[in-house]
């Protein structure tokens, strides 16, 4: 007799990749096999990357990414899916077109900028996003410095992340996290709808290894959503995981390395060695 095995919620990732391994599909697929989703993979971009910065970044031509979206969505199937560097406007409106015929939720990070300032979007992209990516997503996830491209408000305290949000979802989604873990003091973030509000707050970890915490948080949140919970429990799950992530974050190469993935399953270091 064959063995049955039940299959896991399906989440798929629109977004490029990182050779280093700690953000962008890399991040994305690590943190989905985490969380007990199988996740699938349409690439946009090819990057040369590591601890120290993006060396170089590539982007697929928009029939390569509509043939990927395609042929997993058409035959697969999809119960959420993940956006992250969409590169030029021409990807950026591709996939928000992809997306508005897609009966799953969709969690937008606006990438516009690595962990160490290296530009991943395309100044002229900006508009498209807030126009025509934004208005399909069920959650955004922008951190200051994608508000202050996409909004021109700059946050510097808490009364500032709640105008952020404002101007946020005026271009469309049905919730954003404002992420303010540039800030002071404890990792706090903004969920909202313009309704509700919740107050995301974890301590601040004193550990540099932090690249990939956005691709991750994004992630988490789209595999909480395709297991059946609600946002602001998704957004919850997803900040105390990448929290954990961060708490265990390594160092790789010279400069930044990455959180941890596999956390909540690495064996606990022996203290003696």
């Amino acid at each position: 007799m064959p063995i049955r095995t039940a299959v896991p919620p399906r989440v798929l990732t629109v977004a490029g990749s990182d050779s280093g391994g700690g953000a962008g599909i890399q991040a994305d697929l690590k943190t989905m096999l985490a969380l007990g989703v199988h996740g699938m993979s349409v690439l946009t971009a090819v990057t040369a990357q590591n601890s120290l910065g993006v060396q170089g970044a590539w982007e697929l031509p928009v029939d390569a990414v509509r043939a990927q979206y395609r042929s997993v969505v058409d035959d697969i199937g999809v119960q959420a899916v993940k956006t992250g560097m969409l590169a030029s406007a021409a990807l950026v409106e591709t996939v928000a077109e992809l997306l508005a015929g897609t009966d799953a939720p969709v969690v937008v990070d606006p990438v516009g900028v690595s962990k160490h300032g290296d530009a991943l979007l395309a100044a002229e992209a900006l508009d498209s996003v807030r126009t025509k990516l934004l208005p399909v997503a069920t959650v955004a996830t922008p951190n200051l410095d994608e508000v202050a491209q996409l909004t021109g408000v700059t946050v510097t305290d808490e009364s500032g992340m709640r105008r952020a949000a404002e101007e946020m979802l005026a271009f469309g989604p049905r919730w954003v996290v404002i992420k303010g873990g540039h800030l002071p003091g404890e990792a706090v973030d903004l969920l909202t709808d313009g309704s509700a509000e919740h107050w995301l707050r974890a301590p601040r970890h004193d550990n540099r290894h932090t690249h990939g915490t956005g691709c991750t948080l994004a992630s988490a949140i789209a595999s909480g959503l395709a297991l059946g919970r609600d946002v602001p429990t998704a957004v919850r799950e997803a900040k105390a995981y990448v929290t954990g992530a961060i708490e265990a974050g390594f160092p790789l190469g010279g400069g930044i390395g990455p959180v941890d993935h596999g956390w909540q399953t690495r064996p606990a270091a022996d203290p003696a060695s």
